[in-house]
């Protein structure tokens, strides 16, 4: 192995990667089964992720699928020990999962609360336990995956000529904390030697924006397009592995230079 592939090699590491089937979550999976990690993934749809781990797993990679519900305390609890038990360890954490049961400035405020229970309270108690499992190796790395709507309000001419354009408050809100409470574990994690690091990443393209939406919001971006679906790939890598060994507490936009403007 080669000094570059050994510094960003996550060969003998156990990585948990939270919401592993949506947008976000197949590119954190592709990054960190990839580069060797025994990765286990984690969600509430244990026969949709499955079929994912199965087609990794006819690839040669080690990825192994879980249940659990991040608005559940014990059942956050039990995804610890049943990794403890199968693995031993955990090293990396990425917390990807989300809830979005907001869509629109005027919901209900329990659309509000389910959302604050799985981003914000979910988002503490995993983060809680499974930092802690790393603790007595005195080594981990946890990324949170937050958003560029963590860092900015809503640019509403993004919808000009378009039907879309609501105001999730709750996202907003969410993703804007997880980008502090990045900051906090870094510091708390720090005294153990656990790297605690945030990505807000922005504009991933999906086949069913209309293409007035996409050409106004490549427009605002520093490179003229929105993500693909391989972009993040390499951050993760960067941030599960070595080659990251000093770096805690960030939080790096992965937006194409849409905040930048």
């Amino acid at each position: 192995m080669s000094f570059l592939e050994d510094m960003f090699s996550l060969k003998n590491k156990v990585a948990v990667l939270t919401g592993g089937a949506g947008l976000y979550g197949k590119q954190c999976l592709m990054a960190l089964a990839k580069a060797g990690a025994d990765t286990y993934i984690a969600s509430r749809n244990l026969t949709n992720l499955e079929n994912i781990a199965q087609e990794f797993r006819e690839n040669g990679m080690k990825v192994t699928a879980l249940q659990y519900d991040q608005a559940d305390e014990e059942s956050i609890l039990r995804l610890r020990d049943e990794i403890a038990h199968r693995a031993g360890r955990c090293d990396i954490l990425v917390n990807n999962a989300v809830s979005r049961n907001m869509h629109d400035w005027n919901d209900d405020a329990e659309a509000f609360d389910k959302d604050l229970r799985i981003n914000g309270t979910g988002l503490f108690i995993i983060t809680r336990a499974f930092g802690e499992m790393m603790i007595p190796r005195h080594s981990g790395s946890i990324i949170n995956i937050a958003s560029m709507m963590g860092m900015v309000g809503i640019e509403q001419h993004n919808y000009d000529g378009t039907a879309m354009g609501t105001w999730p408050a709750s996202y907003f809100f969410h993703k804007g904390g997880m980008i502090n409470f990045t900051r906090f574990c870094a510091s708390y994690f720090g005294q153990f030697n656990i790297r605690v690091n945030c990505i807000s990443p922005g504009g991933l393209e999906t086949p069913s924006m209309p293409e007035r939406f996409k050409a106004n919001y490549a427009q605002r971006t520093q490179l003229g397009r929105l993500a693909n679906d391989t972009d993040l790939i390499g951050l993760i890598i960067y941030l599960a592995s070595d080659a990251s060994i000093y770096m805690t507490g960030a939080n790096i936009p992965l937006d194409g230079g849409y905040t930048a403007k």
